[in-house]
């Protein structure tokens, strides 16, 4: 059996493993074949220029070698389980109560080099009963979720006048140190402040306890959480980050989604040079055909909200661009839509700019999300998929009743070092949108689109 979806590393006389391909050759983000058990990562790599399934490319040799290095590092490694309950961790510590684990790798570069192709291949290669592979704003949606599950159910005592404090941040680490001490973590960004504020502690707690990273990301360390707000209070995080992992970065100057693709393909339609609505309608009825159900609304509960979409067919959705990006939704309600639909319509997308700042957070943030669940992906737009992103930025970045309220709320005035921060001048939007545009051209290739349809 060949699986398609990224498969659980197995024992036997053949491991079957499924890798991220960004090469000028096919251009399709996974591959599939047979491996033999136990091939390691730069075994793996060198097996695959063989079989003319990518090409040579130093660059990537290099991070190959690196992510080698940590494999052979924790070949005899595994930190303990708790003896009983939370926070119990009892052996294989040093005096000041650490793990003392091997390093991990953050590697980081441009769009499109490969790395999230040979961090999966280190991933599949790796022989760990307790291993995770996340993108990272699904692990921090899931973070934020146990924090508020934890914090329920503390008890308080409400007889008592006396400060009742609670880190809820340990616990949490410790639930997420029981089920992986091997993490690899897709698109490693900071963007959002209830995120960059607990990122110390969190991960401080998490390599205590023995926890190996692998991260890739767009950005360097010390570029991570640029111009954010508070960013004095996130500064200490690069440092426990720099201390418990390698920094290599692959930067190529090649990016291998665009490097070989015409341009919009078969399932991205410019309004201006067709029919962009006939050409979604044939297409939605053409999956609809293959769906056991009927076209009918749909409306999900997800933290006490309902999200309703008027247009759906099973796990199929046909939506808008006012749909998805226009409502106030976040990492999370894209997390679940990528989980039930496994092909997204998206219509009228227009030219996105700072003037539309979070709506291009929304649709940067979606893009991701489906890109990293394998989501399939038809696209209507104002404008090719190259111009969709204009610099355009409006005269006064702080205008919108949105950056107003926020300022007020956190006594941000204009002329403080605050009000330059990327949550108003959209700094942040402009840096990601590369890597959008970089998925965007990818969803619509025949590559992308065969990988669930073999799967199904």
């Amino acid at each position: 059996m060949l699986f398609l979806t990224r498969c659980p590393t197995t024992i036997g006389l053949k491991q079957f493993s499924c890798v991220l391909a960004a090469s000028g050759v096919s251009n399709g983000r996974f591959y599939c074949h047979q491996v033999p058990s136990r091939l390691t990562p730069l075994e793996l790599l060198q097996d695959k220029i063989a079989r003319n399934e990518i090409q040579p490319d130093a660059h990537q040799k290099s991070i190959a070698e690196a992510l080698q290095t940590v494999f052979n590092n924790i070949q005899n490694y595994s930190p303990p389980k708790a003896a009983t309950g939370l926070g119990k961790w009892f052996s294989f510590k040093s005096a000041n109560n650490k793990v003392e684990a091997p390093k991990g790798l953050y590697i980081y570069g441009s769009v499109g080099g490969g790395k999230t192709m040979l961090m999966d291949m280190f991933y599949d290669c790796c022989l760990v009963d307790r291993k995770r592979r996340v993108h990272f704003n699904s692990f921090m949606t899931d973070v934020h979720s146990k924090i508020h599950e934890i914090k329920s159910k503390q008890v308080r005592d409400v007889s008592s006048t006396k400060p009742q404090p609670f880190d809820p941040i340990k616990p949490v680490a410790e639930l997420i140190t029981e089920d992986s001490w091997l993490i690899c973590f897709d698109e490693f960004q900071v963007t959002d402040i209830a995120d960059a504020m607990i990122l110390k502690r969190l991960f401080t707690y998490l390599f205590d306890n023995g926890v190996i990273v692998v991260a890739t990301s767009n950005r360097a360390p010390d570029d991570l959480y640029k111009n954010g707000l508070q960013r004095s209070n996130f500064v200490p995080f690069i440092g426990v980050l720099k201390n418990h992992c390698n920094l290599i970065t692959l930067d190529s100057g090649v990016d291998y989604r665009t490097a070989t693709l015409k341009g919009e393909g078969m399932h991205y339609f410019v309004k201006s040079q067709m029919d962009a609505d006939d050409a979604m309608n044939k297409l939605f009825k053409v999956l609809c055909s293959q769906e056991n159900d009927f076209i009918r609304p749909k409306t999900f509960t997800h933290f006490g909200r309902n999200i309703s979409f008027a247009k759906t067919c099973g796990q199929v959705l046909d939506s808008t661009f006012e749909e998805l990006c226009d409502r106030p939704l976040g990492a999370s309600d894209y997390i679940q839509i990528a989980q039930f639909f496994h092909t997204v319509l998206l219509r009228d997308i227009p030219q996105l700019n700072l003037k539309l700042k979070s709506q291009s957070r929304r649709f940067i943030t979606l893009i991701d999300t489906l890109y990293d669940s394998r989501v399939r992906l038809v696209v209507s737009s104002d404008v090719p998929y190259k111009q969709l992103f204009s610099n355009e930025k409006p005269d006064d970045m702080h205008t919108s009743d949105e950056h107003r309220m926020l300022m007020d709320d956190l006594k941000i005035t204009k002329d403080s070092q605050d009000a330059s921060s990327n949550i108003f001048t959209g700094e942040e939007e402009l840096f990601a949108f590369e890597r959008t545009v970089s998925r965007l051209a990818e969803m619509q290739s025949a590559e992308y689109w065969s990988l669930w349809e073999k799967h199904r």
